[in-house]
């Protein structure tokens, strides 16, 4: 067995989508090959609904999956395939665009205006990026719980962990995502497969996820780095871990939550154009054309 390494800490970073909502980025838009499947990590978290109340109006998708995780407030979604729907706190998303869709998603707060979640792009291989578009709706009662003799919870939003498995089934990537929560001052190993890329996102208390063999010299992506903060990573940092079958966490003093995703990499060239993600920049081309001439929603992915 041999614990990950940690390869890079990066601290998210604000960024304003939408209509104007503020969030933090994790990493998107850019060289994503340490993240393969994964194209963007967007964490939106608000107490002031001037923020994020104008949500995200009608917009396209091509190509990729999104999974969007609901921690606080209410996300209200439809598409230009008659689909609708509310997400709530602990509820789950998965939107294959597949081939193409338009749709919009608008954020409510809780009752103190609090708007918190996830949104999370999974690449689609080159055999399905023009696949059906579809949607799976998790509530949060039906997300698996399982609770260790330690006290560490963990939440199997997707894939399978400690013989539970999560709701979302056929997602392309074959990605497992885990809300974990370890309590103060607890030291936890968590397996993660080999061939997998692994990341973690830290959204409570905080935790050192070094192992103790590995050298000081890792690579770190924030403002301030005094060595308080290298040794203890904590709220909205990102870890993205090198290679090996275990992560460990030590938890500080109020325990740490993050979350830990993982996916099996696809290793095929990425063409970007905003939501579009497609193999070819012809291939995005063509999307372009296709939303120009109102061809982007193809007919046999209409409802019926």
């Amino acid at each position: 067995m041999s614990i990950r390494p940690i390869k890079r800490i990066i601290e998210s970073k604000p960024t304003l989508e939408g209509a104007g909502v503020k969030l933090r980025r994790g990493f998107g838009f850019g060289e994503t090959s340490d993240y393969d499947p994964f194209l963007l990590f967007d964490d939106f978290r608000n107490e002031k609904p001037e923020d994020y109340i104008r949500g995200f109006p009608w917009h396209p998708h091509r190509g990729i999956e999104t999974i969007t995780y609901v921690l606080a407030g209410s996300v209200e979604h439809g598409d230009s395939l008659g689909n609708k729907g509310k997400m709530t706190a602990g509820d789950v998303q998965w939107m294959t665009a597949g081939s193409g869709i338009m749709h919009q998603e608008m954020p409510q707060g809780d009752a103190g205006g609090r708007m918190h979640g996830f949104q999370l792009w999974a690449n689609l291989p080159s055999s399905l990026k023009m696949t059906r578009p579809r949607y799976q709706d998790v509530k949060s009662e039906e997300i698996s719980e399982v609770t260790d003799d330690d006290g560490t919870r963990v939440r199997v939003v997707v894939g399978e962990f400690w013989g539970k498995r999560g709701p979302v089934e056929g997602v392309a990537a074959d990605p497992i995502y885990l809300d974990v929560w370890v309590p103060p001052n607890v030291r936890k190993t968590l397996p993660v497969e080999t061939e997998r890329h692994a990341f973690a996102y830290v959204f409570e208390g905080s935790g050192n996820f070094r192992a103790a063999s590995e050298p000081r010299g890792v690579l770190t992506e924030r403002t301030d780095t005094n060595t308080t903060l290298r040794e203890m990573t904590g709220n909205r940092s990102l870890i993205l871990f090198d290679s090996g079958d275990e992560v460990t966490v030590q938890a500080g003093e109020q325990g740490i939550r993050f979350l830990l995703v993982s996916g099996k990499p696809l290793r095929e060239p990425v063409a970007w154009h905003g939501p579009i993600v497609m193999n070819t920049q012809a291939e995005i081309q063509q999307a372009i054309s296709d939303l120009r001439n109102g061809t982007f929603i193809k007919e046999n992915s209409r409802v019926q």
